[in-house]
């Protein structure tokens, strides 16, 4: 039996435009992208120019810092642009597509036969290690480390997330085997949400019981951000200073190993949910990471007003545009109202009963749990930070949330050390962002802090 872990800091927040479990049909354009920037903590070096041909496997770029850390082209095809922006730094790496694909062929491996070590030569070798990251400091991982544990969520709880039970239907086997991949280099944590289907597929799939001797199962139940890898980690195993970890927060990719393993080639598709209020019919689409977002999002949504495009979730996605590409962790591209065109007569003196508050400054909380056509706007200047226990309230973990972001803010290492620096990324502060009344950057803040410990620690 798998352990439960009940949690009741958190916040779930209701939106409309939800993707319904259809899946739209999409004809791609053929111009795929990676960018860099995906990957947390990465200094690309490019390996092509621009008119080379790659096949889908093929490495685009390196990390410059550790050479052997390769990131895959997902398509095969040609070359177009390597764009830079301010001080020759790598935007992306641009692809037109053939017709037909050719892939790079790194054989079909039995994970069972290979140790650790062969494991991770693979995945450095197809392109997909750059895929898992580590903490502390929330970046992709070192392959020079030896983890303690790898945490793998396969709980996506934020506002629209898409189901991961949903995108898995069908590829159970690949999920296992990129589980029984990652066991091999360290004890494997998989943290799934109380009606998951994977604890019952992972049983039923189990034939052989040896093979799943290192991978332990955990349900987590409570709200957001109870999905969040690093609250899984902080509840399972904390990392102290000195100690590593490698966390999946992607469970699409423990696809991509399993299906590197049992075919031999870089599959880097993956299921998005098309989602937000704007959204005319949210569903969901199959898309090759990089992909190209402007024929998704043509005809999806009304362009009379302004919106905001996210390339991701509504709490930790990036802006976007229709002429930008999926991310390589994006599970959804989320359109709301911008809301710079909004006219509300008395602004915050009337009683909104059509917008979401925590702590009831507007009349909705008498509606109970309904959903919310939110708009981006903050709704407010930055102002001196107030210590309400505002953070506390949906931060799940055993840490100091205020007393943190001040000690980063100024800079007071020794202080960030000891309040738990090193357990959090800053999705963790997703939502202390959201319920902030100073309006800080949290996450920013959070991100800038862990990169400065990082410089001094090398």
């Amino acid at each position: 039996m798998a352990n439960v872990i009940k949690l009741r800091k958190g916040l779930d927040i209701h939106l409309q435009g939800k993707a319904e479990e259809t899946k739209l049909t999409l004809k791609s354009n053929g111009r795929y992208a990676l960018v860099p920037d995906d990957f947390e903590g990465v200094t690309p070096k490019v390996v092509v120019r621009e008119g080379d041909t790659v096949k889908a496997g093929d490495a685009l770029f390196v990390n410059k810092q550790y050479p052997e850390v390769r990131f895959a082209s997902p398509v095969s095809g040609k070359v177009t642009a390597v764009e830079r922006g301010d001080r020759r730094k790598v935007l992306c790496v641009r692809v037109e597509a053939d017709k037909e694909q050719q892939y790079a062929d790194f054989g079909r491996h039995d994970v069972a036969t290979m140790d650790g070590q062969a494991v991770k030569e693979l995945l450095l070798k197809a392109g997909l290690f750059g895929y898992i990251n580590q903490l502390p400091y929330a970046v992709s991982a070192n392959p020079e480390t030896e983890p303690k544990a790898i945490f793998v969520s396969a709980l996506r709880d934020k506002p629209l997330a898409a189901s991961f039970d949903y995108e898995v239907k069908g590829q159970e086997q690949d999920f296992l085997t990129g589980l029984q991949a990652l066991s091999k280099m360290a004890k494997t944590y998989v943290g799934v949400g109380t009606n998951s289907i994977l604890v019952e597929k992972l049983q039923s799939l189990n034939t052989q019981p040896s093979t799943l001797n290192n991978i332990e199962v955990t349900i987590f139940d409570g709200p957001c951000p109870a999905g969040n890898v690093g609250v899984q980690v902080n509840h399972i195993d904390p990392v102290n200073k000195g100690e590593v970890v490698w966390t999946i927060g992607d469970p699409t990719v423990v696809l991509f190993i399993g299906r590197l393993f049992n075919t031999g080639r870089v599959n880097l598709r993956r299921t998005v949910a098309l989602c937000g209020s704007e959204v005319k019919k949210p569903c969901y689409v199959d898309m090759l990471v990089g992909e190209e977002l402007s024929t998704l999002l043509s005809n999806s949504y009304d362009a009379g007003h302004s919106v905001r495009i996210i390339n991701g979730n509504v709490l930790t996605g990036r802006v976007t545009t229709k002429d930008g590409y999926l991310g390589a962790h994006s599970s959804e591209i989320t359109v709301i109202p911008e809301g710079d065109d909004a006219d509300e007569m008395l602004g915050w003196i009337m009683p909104r009963f059509k917008q979401f508050s925590v702590n009831r400054s507007y009349f909705s909380w008498l509606c109970g749990k309904k959903a919310y056509a939110l708009d981006a706007r903050v709704k407010g200047g930055e102002r001196h930070i107030i210590m309400s226990g505002e953070y506390d309230r949906v931060l799940p973990m055993d840490i100091y949330g205020e007393y943190l972001i001040k000690a980063i803010i100024t800079g007071d290492i020794d202080r960030q050390e000891a309040l738990g620096i090193y357990e959090v990324s800053p999705e963790d502060f997703a939502l202390a962002e959201f319920v902030d009344s100073s309006k800080l950057e949290l996450q920013r803040i959070v991100r800038e802090g862990l990169n400065i410990l990082r410089k001094e620690n090398a």
